[in-house]
């Protein structure tokens, strides 16, 4: 038979519910803070952890429950809430991968800083979610963030490498990324400091906002790839402050005998021949030809050529001049001379204070090999290319 006691118990189950106490705006905000964990748990099945290699929301929320387990106070208010055990159970937030201890500092933390933290709400009614970012939002994010390992990535590898080379040459460049700009494949762009490869477009899509989208396949030159929308893509790439689109090789003419108004002239790549007489130059003047770039006038870049070592302390013959305009000098002089480093010329001068010096930029090959890599840089043709002194000709590995 059940006694008085039992009996009291079980009919204070269906007793009518004391009217809830109302909260302040503080103590709102930490619920609905303590709500987003919650609601984390439930559709990971999991706590929210620390790392590196986790969602930037994850870690938010990790640090959140950090916080309001380190604060007992609030244990009272949020233990009818807590029915996970979020807050009583052992455990720890660290994955292995240590963050930023002053970033989780809670003895430090002031109640507004802590607010902050645990809903983004800067002040106000809480229906104004100022920081708060939907949930169409939080899925994007998930989404450029997500990233699987590339099984075929050897089939792209060799993209990334020429690509690289010709970063490296100036042969490519890379621009800001300008807001809904297209994105088609072969695409290249730089996201979150890593080249990405537009692989693959899906078929044209609607967005619920009426926009045309479409699923990519984009690799990663750290050996990743990713799913993700094109709209996503580009959102991405115009928040992300180091978002780049990295130009084609025939983006426009680099060179040109004929300007127009509104052609930026960046240089000029002139070729000039020795009367020094030095044994060695005086020997193969015809064939001896110093390659440089310049951004000024060349007559003033040679003005004072005969007091210089770099011009071998003698007067210099301009032989020939392409003006250059949209590319970087410094990386296009530094091409020229790698196609022709097989032909650069071995000497030593003493310049005008008698210290022996090694001029780097005079070749021995013939004029007609400088215009020609002049040409094949202007068509874009570069990729591999070569001097070979022993047949005199430009080649490509």
């Amino acid at each position: 038979m059940m006694d008085l006691d039992d009996l009291r118990s079980e009919l204070s189950d269906f007793a009518k519910s004391e009217k809830k106490q109302s909260l302040s705006v503080k103590e709102q905000r930490i619920v609905a803070g303590f709500e987003d964990i919650q609601r984390f748990y439930k559709e990971h099945k999991k706590r929210p952890q620390h790392g590196e290699d986790r969602d930037i929301f994850e870690r938010l929320y990790a640090t959140r429950l950090e916080r309001l387990r380190s604060l007992t106070e609030y244990h009272e208010l949020l233990s009818s809430l807590d029915h996970q055990g979020l807050l009583t159970a052992v455990y720890t937030a660290s994955s292995g991968v240590s963050e930023d201890s002053s970033s989780y500092s809670v003895d430090n933390a002031s109640d507004d800083e802590l607010l902050s933290e645990l809903e983004g709400i800067t002040g106000g009614a809480l229906s104004e979610l100022k920081h708060v970012r939907s949930t169409a939002q939080k899925r994007e994010a998930e989404e450029i963030a997500k990233r699987d390992i590339c099984d075929d990535f050897e089939q792209y590898q060799s993209i990334f490498e020429r690509i690289e080379r010709e970063l490296k040459d100036g042969i490519r460049e890379t621009r800001r990324f300008k807001q809904d700009a297209s994105i088609e494949q072969s695409n290249l762009f730089i996201l979150g400091g890593q080249l990405a490869y537009v692989a693959e477009v899906g078929e044209t899509i609607k967005a619920p906002n009426g926009e045309n989208d479409a699923r990519l396949r984009v690799v990663y030159s750290n050996g990743t790839e990713s799913n993700l929308l094109l709209r996503s893509l580009q959102r991405a790439l115009y928040k992300d402050d180091t978002g780049r689109r990295v130009t084609e090789t025939d983006a426009g003419p680099l060179f040109s005998d004929q300007w127009e108004e509104d052609d930026i002239e960046s240089g000029t790549i002139y070729v000039l021949r020795s009367y020094s007489d030095h044994p060695t130059v005086a020997q193969h003047r015809e064939l001896i030809h110093k390659i440089g770039v310049t951004g000024g006038k060349v007559k003033t870049r040679i003005a004072n050529a005969a007091h210089d070592a770099t011009y071998l302390l003698a007067e210099v013959e301009v032989v020939a001049e392409y003006k250059i305009a949209g590319i970087n000098r410094t990386k296009l002089e530094n091409l020229l001379h790698k196609i022709f480093a097989p032909a650069q010329l071995e000497l030593v001068i003493n310049d005008r204070f008698g210290k022996p010096v090694r001029p780097r930029e005079w070749f021995l090959l013939p004029i007609q090999m400088i215009d020609e890599a002049v040409g094949l840089i202007r068509s874009g043709k570069i990729e591999g290319l070569r001097y070979d002194p022993e047949t005199a000709s430009l080649i490509y590995d």
